[in-house]
């Protein structure tokens, strides 16, 4: 057998770094690492190609190669998605779907697609199979189990060209305990959280490093940190000792819950392990939109204290947050804006709530008779998929002026400024020089300091680092040039 497998293209989003990854000359944040398990998951002797055209175009002639061509998509590459069936069909290719964007709505494909592979590939692809070698192929292969994630692989990672990307990726766990009514996670994978073990951990790790790659490695769970006894117990000290062996090859990237600043061990360990940074999901400055969208985990705190612990351990926090919940008033715009600046989250995701098909506020909007529409995916497009109880040109025109404040030079540097004061890294961690790393600096000088808007503020941080703290001048260049990713995708608005 030859297999395609296809990967779809994003739009321009603040997720996509797309303006950002051009200074280190790379095609796109991350690799497909879902379409790569499932690689592995195919019989070995059968014939694999990967096309992932966050990097590359997809050419008549992969498809006419292909016996089957295999697609994974989230909902925000739906319309890519569309063109590469459109284009498979053209060419009679067979196509086999699956990933969130299916799993969720595979309804919307019916017509154009041959084989769906729904829900966790570990349990329905081997049906797949099974029923291929007997020739008699069902059209949706589904379940209601949760796989055991120490069964599956590792990545087939020779299928991509690791050099065309920013940084790497593995998963350690699936599952999340909480049940934030916006997030369809725990409808994806799960309230229960299964976690590999620290074996299969490092066997990834030596996988990526035995292909050559140094540098950023994401651990892409949704909540990192889910069940922290394994973590401290045994995956972590496991990790300590990999990165030591080897001389810090890595750093690591992933997702956790604010409830990270309540553990001074955990949070000291994952330095030691080359954690450097961490994505938290605060929402909202408002109580009462916690309350109402149920994020629990985040109530009854000092949000902005708990931010400026992680950051003094020597994690830097990058933040999710949303605006258009039932009980924001227009007061949450000027209150997100200080809670930003005050927090020095530099790298501060703000998006408008949507409501993803199989959550529970997708649920609820419908009984209201309030859902408009399916959501894009896309928390940058201006999009919302129901109507708000605040009036919505209010609402757009008041999420444009967080958006430009906040990335506006003036505030985003004294972000910069405020996260560099205030953490504290661990002293021995070292930096793999690489010359993209040089080029991408010599870049930032002529783009962000000669012919910037906001080269005024690039000096002043540039020389304030370089004589005050400079083991953090690579942090501070770094974050100066995702500000100009920012800028550039609020421009398009």
């Amino acid at each position: 057998m030859k297999i395609l497998l296809v990967y779809p293209e994003y739009p321009e989003t603040f997720w996509s770094f797309k303006y950002a990854i051009k200074f280190i000359s790379k095609k796109a944040s991350l690799p497909p690492l879902g379409l790569l398990t499932v690689a592995a998951l195919l019989p070995k002797e059968w014939e694999k190609k990967l096309v992932d055209m966050t990097i590359t175009a997809l050419s008549d002639r992969d498809i006419k190669w292909a016996d089957y061509v295999f697609i994974s998509a989230m909902s925000i590459q739906k319309e890519s998605v569309k063109k590469i069936i459109t284009q498979c069909k053209e060419l009679g290719a067979k196509i086999v779907a699956g990933g969130p964007l299916f799993t969720s709505g595979y309804e919307d494909f019916e017509n154009d697609v041959d084989y769906f592979i729904l829900n966790e590939a570990e349990i329905t692809l081997p049906l797949f199979l099974e029923d291929l070698k007997g020739g008699h192929l069902k059209p949706i292969y589904t379940s209601d189990q949760w796989v055991d994630i120490k069964k599956t692989p590792i990545p087939l990672w020779e299928l991509a060209d690791i050099n065309k990307y920013a940084t790497m990726c593995i998963q350690y766990s699936r599952g999340c305990p909480f049940n934030c009514d916006f997030c369809d996670v725990t409808f994806l994978f799960g309230h229960k959280m299964r976690i590999k073990t620290k074996d299969q951990i490092l066997a990834e790790l030596d996988s990526l490093y035995s292909q050559g790659w140094r540098g950023g490695v994401f651990i892409v769970d949704d909540n990192f940190i889910g069940n922290k006894k394994e973590l401290k117990n045994k995956v972590l000290p496991a990790m300590i000792n990999w990165m030591k062996e080897r001389k810090y090859p890595f750093t690591f990237n992933t997702q956790t819950t604010v409830s990270l600043s309540d553990d001074e061990e955990l949070m000291r360990m994952m330095v030691q392990a080359g954690f450097v940074a961490v994505f938290v999901g605060i929402e909202t400055p408002n109580e009462e939109s916690l309350a109402e969208c149920n994020k629990l985990q985040n109530k009854n705190r000092d949000l902005i204290n708990c931010v400026k612990k992680i950051q003094k351990f020597g994690l830097v926090v990058n933040g999710g947050f949303i605006i258009g919940f039932d009980n924001d008033t227009p007061e949450i715009f000027e209150r997100m804006i200080e809670f930003i600046q005050k927090s020095g989250i530099v790298s501060a995701m703000v998006g408008l709530l949507n409501a993803p098909r199989g959550t529970k506020l997708y649920q609820r909007l419908i009984r209201e008779n309030r859902l408009l529409k399916e959501s894009t995916g896309n928390n940058t497009d201006l999009s919302i998929n129901f109507i708000p109880k605040m009036n919505y040109k209010a609402l757009i025109d008041g999420y444009k002026r967080v958006l430009y404040t906040i990335y506006s030079p003036k505030c985003y540097y004294e972000r910069i400024l405020m996260l560099l004061r205030n953490i504290k890294p661990l002293q021995k961690k070292r930096y793999q020089f690489r010359l993209c790393y040089l080029t991408a600096f010599l870049k930032s000088i002529w783009q962000l300091g000669i012919i910037g808007k906001e080269r005024i503020y690039y000096w002043k941080i540039f020389f304030w680092t370089l004589f005050r703290r400079p083991q953090l001048f690579p942090m501070a260049i770094i974050y100066a040039v995702y500000g100009f990713h920012f800028r550039k995708i609020y421009e398009n608005y």
